[in-house]
């Protein structure tokens, strides 16, 4: 299995960006995806999850009205649009998936004490104020 991160870099305060995650070497369907960051010095933070198999998604507190996850299954690609950033989500994004956990809030918070079956090499996301 393998994930691949696309989409980071700089933007200011305000601003929007997409990051994605292009999948491979899945043998099954019924997985979640999702994503989850990393600032210097703080806690892995989970931000959302997908279910690859109906689609449903939950999200972060501190993302929910600012990120939407969405799943492309036809090219194996997961979406993270991050619309209205604020400095405080400069951090390292990481697109994540689990043949274990369903898409819920325990997947949301799993990161901060566990890790999850795959991951990507992670991608940079800079907000400048």
């Amino acid at each position: 299995v393998k994930l691949v991160e696309s989409g980071g870099g700089l933007v200011q305060a305000g601003g929007s960006l997409r990051l994605s995650c292009a999948t491979s070497g899945f043998t099954r369907d019924d997985y979640a995806i999702g994503w989850f960051r990393q600032a210097p010095g703080k806690k892995r933070e989970g931000l959302s999850c997908i279910s690859r198999a109906d689609g449903g998604t939950n999200y972060a507190d501190s993302v929910k009205d600012r990120f939407i996850i969405s799943s492309v299954n036809a090219e194996n690609t997961v979406y993270l649009q991050m619309n209205n950033l604020k400095p405080e989500d400069t951090a390292i994004y990481y697109c994540v998936a689990d043949l274990t956990l369903r898409c819920g809030k325990y997947f949301v918070v799993w990161p901060e004490n566990n890790d999850y079956d795959y991951h990507g090499q992670g991608i940079q996301v800079t907000v400048s104020s």
